[in-house]
């Protein structure tokens, strides 16, 4: 028996795949990009279990395809067309869509003609929409309020994932990450706005200087970065988990973190890190939305992310230093 995960290759997947990989899964990565080197190279002994399928979510055949070769008995859905920017999301809002629920929806029959025993849909922080400062925690309870495609499409797969379970007899579970940060972050065709702690690493690894200027000086933006080891063992705690009291749950740090926060930790990592911050007017903070609250995990299965920001960052530098990605 294999565990499916879809957007195997990309970021996330290809964090979980290794984990799952690592943790007694026989493995089947889905995804419209064929493995690289540098993923490969990540995976390392890992990979022996671990089959690469290159296929189209969007594509029924494509996805039904799936089930002649192999079975399945858990799926992971993490394929997703990821938007943070409104001129991205006018160009492309069409392929946002179908990406992101005609995708959904495509897994979930698979998942229902081959009665799999979990069905997890990766879902996002982004479904909360704009909050509060972040002294404002979400909870599963708080009320879903997305505002771009993206939030909108991946709530509306949240609840198509839950009503397919019902109708079919699948555990279904829908995962909602904070912001992700840490190895395999690459630009790909999926995703293509890189994260600051993805551009500050890049400039250490590269012997680059900092520079603030894309921040307007605002270094009091943040969000609850949480790093990507954990929220991969956070995936796995909901995939193999006997039974699952709640069909929903966040994964985050729960932590508020700022941009300050974060220079501060790669200077401390990086001492010789040079920073150029050019002289702007002050501007109000603008807050996206507060910290997630990982509660739920924690009470019905004892999941607790392991990284601190200082011990996230010092194993991502690590990662690319010995990897020199450098890009």
């Amino acid at each position: 028996m294999a565990t499916l995960v879809t957007g195997g290759t990309g970021f996330v997947g290809a964090n979980l795949v290794r984990d799952l990989a690592n943790s007694g899964h026989q493995v089947v990565s889905f995804d419209i990009n064929e493995p690289d080197d540098l993923l490969l190279e990540f995976l390392g002994d890992s990979s022996r279990h671990v089959t690469f399928v290159r296929g189209d979510i969007v594509d029924p055949v494509s996805v039904e395809s799936l089930a002649n070769s192999h079975f399945i008995d858990k799926i992971v859905h993490a394929a997703v067309y990821t938007v943070n920017r409104q001129a991205l999301e006018i160009e492309r809002s069409r392929d946002v869509v179908a990406i992101n629920i005609e995708g959904t929806a495509n897994l979930l029959e698979l998942a229902r003609t081959q009665q799999v025993k979990r069905f997890i849909y990766v879902s996002s922080g982004a479904v909360y929409g704009t909050a509060l400062p972040g002294n404002q925690t979400l909870n599963e309870d708080t009320p879903p309020a997305p505002e771009n495609l993206y939030g909108i499409t991946k709530f509306s797969s949240e609840m198509i994932t839950r009503r397919y379970g019902e109708l079919h007899g699948i555990s279904t579970a829908s995962v909602r990450l904070s912001t992700p940060y840490g190895p395999m972050e690459r630009v790909t065709g999926h995703r293509a706005v890189m994260s600051v702690f993805y551009d500050w690493t890049g400039r250490v690894v590269r012997g680059e200087s900092i520079t603030l200027a894309d921040l307007d000086g605002d270094m009091e933006q943040g969000r609850d970065y949480t790093y990507i080891t954990d929220i991969a063992e956070g995936l796995r705690a909901v995939l193999d988990a006997p039974s699952l009291a709640h069909g929903l749950y966040n994964i985050t740090a729960g932590v508020w973190v700022t941009f300050r926060e974060i220079l501060d930790r790669v200077i401390e990592l990086s001492p010789s890190t040079h920073v150029v911050s050019p002289v702007v007017p002050h501007v109000q903070p603008v807050y996206s939305r507060g910290p997630l609250s990982g509660h739920r995990l924690f009470d019905d299965l004892g999941w607790t992310p392991r990284y601190d920001l200082r011990a996230g960052l010092a194993e991502y530098l690590d990662w690319r230093k010995d990897a020199e990605f450098l890009a």
